[in-house]
């Protein structure tokens, strides 16, 4: 069982902390990866939280490594905040990731020592980290191939447990299903999500996740013949009848991606919030 502070090493040179901030939205916690043995890398220190800070340079120390950088899947709140904390134990150390313009939910105070660029590689102990940029849940989401095992650090591109809510503008569906796709062209023997477990089945998983997007979209379409045309609310009535009312609230967000999906694709249009296929 996942437990917030513990340090665990789920795979050769791979080891996983969870911060202790769960939720609905972060299922157990978010997790921190370090890789390496003895020059480490964090891979999403996650959010500015006191005790897990205090994990991080605690797991380093049981570690007996130095850390040579921090980098970054994406910049919400639960995923990067920490960067700039880390900066004050281990100074000098570069942290690398994309910044994109604020829409209410990125974190403001990450502040990048190195950009980040699609197919970028980070030396790790004789094997490599690669960049895939992964567009989608937000416009600055990279997912992480560690070449050395064939996991893919995938943060909030693919959670174990659920599915990922798109949030537009930053968020795009269409990239989304896009960049699951581009997943599909790497040797995965793994994901290591940004919350929850290991998955040993990437491709079924990744599959999956584009089938059931393809499926919440021929409902989306179908919703229409009840709802000739109206907007988000009166659609994710019918559109997400299947899910509880309490999830509408969020599941308004993914349909609204959905529906700009469609009309980025001519299949539906919009004028003054009432929607309608074309």
């Amino acid at each position: 069982m996942m437990q917030a502070g513990v340090l665990e090493t789920i795979l050769p040179g791979i080891h996983r902390l969870v911060a202790p901030n769960p939720s609905a939205l972060t299922g157990p916690g978010t997790n921190t990866y370090l890789l390496g043995s003895k020059a480490i890398t964090i891979l999403d220190p996650g959010p500015d939280i006191p005790a897990h800070i205090d994990a991080i340079v605690a797991a380093v120390a049981t570690l007996g490594a130095e850390v040579e950088r921090i980098v970054t899947t994406h910049t919400h709140s639960d995923h990067s905040p920490g960067a700039a904390t880390l900066q004050d134990y281990f100074p000098g150390v570069p942290v690398i990731g994309a910044r994109i313009v604020d829409d209410g939910y990125q974190d403001q105070s990450f502040a990048p020592t190195q950009g980040l660029a699609h197919d970028d590689c980070f030396a790790i102990e004789g094997s490599s980290l690669r960049a895939i940029y992964t567009p989608g849940h937000v416009a600055n989401h990279f997912c992480f191939l560690h070449e050395a095992t064939g996991a893919v650090f995938t943060g909030d591109h693919i959670m174990q447990g659920s599915t990922v809510v798109i949030i537009p503008p930053a968020g795009d569906m269409a990239d989304y299903v896009d960049s699951l796709h581009l997943l599909l062209d790497y040797p995965m023997q793994y994901l290591a999500p940004g919350h929850g477990s290991l998955i040993a089945s990437p491709h079924a998983e990744v599959e999956a996740l584009v089938a059931h997007r393809r499926g919440r979209e021929a409902k989306i379409v179908a919703a229409f013949k009840e709802v000739v045309k109206g907007d988000l609310d009166a659609l994710v009535a019918v559109a997400y009848r299947d899910v509880d009312v309490s999830i509408h609230p969020i599941a308004k967000l993914s349909l609204w991606a959905h529906l700009l999906k469609l009309e980025k694709e001519s299949s539906a249009r919009q004028h003054e919030g009432q929607w309608e296929l074309v």
